[in-house]
Order: C-alpha cells, then sequence, then structure tokens
C-alpha cells in the first residue's frame, strides 16, 4: 500500500468505489481518521468501506447521535461520528478506546475530537469539496 496518496474523485460513487477497492487491503485493527468539512464525503467513503467487506445489506449512516454503530462485516467495522463530542475524555469515559483494541477497523469521523488519543499509527484520509467532485488525500501517520 502507498504510503501517501492524492486523488480526484469526481462523484459520490467513486467514492464509494475507491473505499471499496481500499478495504480488503486494510490490515485488522486499522484505525481510520476521517477528516472532511461536512458533506465533503466522510459518510460515502464509509459506505463503500463497509460494502467493501461484505456488508452488503449494511444500512449506512452516520451514528451522529449514538457516536458509534458497529457492522457486521468481515472483519467488523467499528464506525464512529464523534461531531456532538466535546472532549476527549467523554470518549474514553463511555469506553470507546477499548474499540482500538479489537479484531476490527476502526472508522472515525471528526476524529480531531479526539487527537490528543491518537497516538498510535493509523490512517489519515481527508476529504474536501473540489470543483466538480472532492479531493481525497490519504497517509499511514
Amino acid at each position: 500500500m502507498q504510503t501517501n496518496t492524492t486523488l480526484f474523485l469526481d462523484c459520490p460513487e467513486a467514492t464509494q468505489s475507491f473505499a471499496m477497492r481500499l478495504a480488503p487491503s486494510l490490515p485488522i485493527k486499522t484505525v481510520i481518521a476521517l477528516y472532511g468539512d461536512l458533506g465533503a464525503g466522510k459518510t460515502t467513503f464509509m459506505q463503500g468501506l463497509v460494502r467493501g467487506l461484505g456488508g452488503f445489506d449494511e444500512m449506512v449512516q452516520s451514528p451522529t447521535f449514538t457516536f458509534l454503530h458497529p457492522y457486521s462485516t468481515k472483519p467488523p467495522i467499528y464506525h464512529f461520528d464523534l461531531y456532538r463530542l466535546t472532549k476527549p475524555n467523554d470518549f474514553l469515559a463511555m469506553g470507546f478506546e477499548e474499540t482500538f483494541e479489537k479484531e476490527a477497523i476502526v472508522a472515525i469521523e471528526w476524529p480531531e475530537r479526539i487527537a490528543s488519543l491518537l497516538t498510535f499509527p493509523h490512517l489519515e484520509i481527508r476529504l474536501s469539496h473540489a470543483e466538480l467532485g472532492r479531493n481525497l488525500e490519504m497517509k499511514w501517520t
């Protein structure tokens, strides 16, 4: 897998397709930090990721009000949306850090809310609006 990748994705389907192709190459226990403004494509990326690991029947939506949604893929995916989280200690108080040790993929929308906790190697994906599509930057940190 390349260390740094930058792509232009011209439609939501291209974002999903990229995530579907990426998913099977991710090692178990990968943590993905998904950065991007509202509407930048984080949930669209997650839809492709879940499908790429076999979750074709799963309804993929951001768990904005519940913080976490697990998907029964192989390996499982733990999908966080931390938009409403106010401080990293809230994440710890809910016991969510335990997901980092599971035999799973963990994907976090709005990871900047827990930046101080992401001190281990993880995959950063930054999605941004672009004319006629979106840009995706990916790197292991």
